[in-house]
């Protein structure tokens, strides 16, 4: 599952998860620090996560710095799902300490606090795993798709023919599909050792071919998935939502979102590397 439905929307897991972890830290700082220090246990908790986001989004920029050179306006689009959990967590648990060696009465709420959010996090990573939403190898699912030039059908684990690949999932409709579109265009007609399948979701051929022509764009690689079979099918009812897969046919990454062409860059990278 890599989102979660409400009503007509499709909200992704991470950060929905990374929220109730920070709510399950303040929850037990505040009963722990009673009614004189909950309000600074509290503000202190909510700090920290803001310290260890800013962490996180510069270590992975950091990381990755030579993707981002080229677009530096994309260090601000935090969409893209790049963070480094590792520097986050640290740089929050330093603040917290920080905070603790200043304030003794806030010791014991903040420790626990942060132990509680922590256990929430993981416990709710595991479940996602356990889900299929998270980074764990996942099979392609056998889902039919339709090719947009020749009209021919096959399942998904032929169309990635055991090549590493992206695939897709967008409709015309859509603004931020339409906005990703020429980033994953430029990457496909760039990128010849990885396949690119752009998978349009319940719309017509004729729907798609226009709007490929309208925008300039290549049918190449372009598939149809009218019932929709593989949104429901990898957990997400979201658009667009793009699946990395390894040259064994299995899923290793997801994200739900637009990513800029910087993003998209880092998440290639990942995907040479050997398993």
């Amino acid at each position: 599952m890599l989102t979660i439905a409400l009503g007509p929307l499709a909200l992704p897991v991470s950060p929905l998860l990374l929220l109730a972890a920070v709510w399950i830290a303040v929850l037990v700082a505040r009963r722990l620090a009673g009614p004189d220090a909950a309000a600074p246990a509290e503000k202190a908790i909510w700090s920290a996560t803001v310290v260890g986001l800013l962490a996180a989004r510069g270590a992975h920029v950091l990381l990755h710095a030579r993707a981002y050179a080229a677009s530096p306006w994309a260090v601000l689009d935090v969409r893209d799902g790049g963070w480094d959990d590792t520097a986050g967590v640290v740089a929050a648990a330093l603040w917290l300490a920080g905070r603790c060696r200043r304030h003794p009465a806030l010791r014991r709420p903040l420790t626990w606090g942060l132990l509680a959010g922590v256990l929430g996090w993981t416990a709710g990573s595991v479940g996602m795993l356990a889900a299929g939403a998270g980074s764990a190898p996942v099979p392609a699912p056998d889902v039919r798709l339709t090719e947009l030039a020749s009209g021919r059908t096959a399942p998904l684990p032929e169309v990635l023919g055991g090549t590493p690949a992206v695939v897709n999932l967008w409709a015309s409709w859509c603004g931020p599909c339409r906005a990703e579109m020429p980033v994953l265009d430029e990457a496909r007609r760039r990128e010849g050792d990885i396949r690119f399948v752009l998978v349009n979701q319940g719309e017509s051929a004729a729907v798609v071919r226009a709007y490929l022509q309208r925008e300039g764009l290549s049918p190449d690689g372009v598939w149809l998935d009218t019932d929709q079979a593989l949104g429901a099918a990898t957990g997400s009812r979201g658009l667009p939502t793009t699946l990395f897969f390894d040259a064994q046919g299995r899923r290793i990454d997801a994200h739900l979102g637009a990513l800029n062409a910087a993003a998209l860059q880092v998440r290639l990278q990942r995907l040479r590397q050997p398993p």
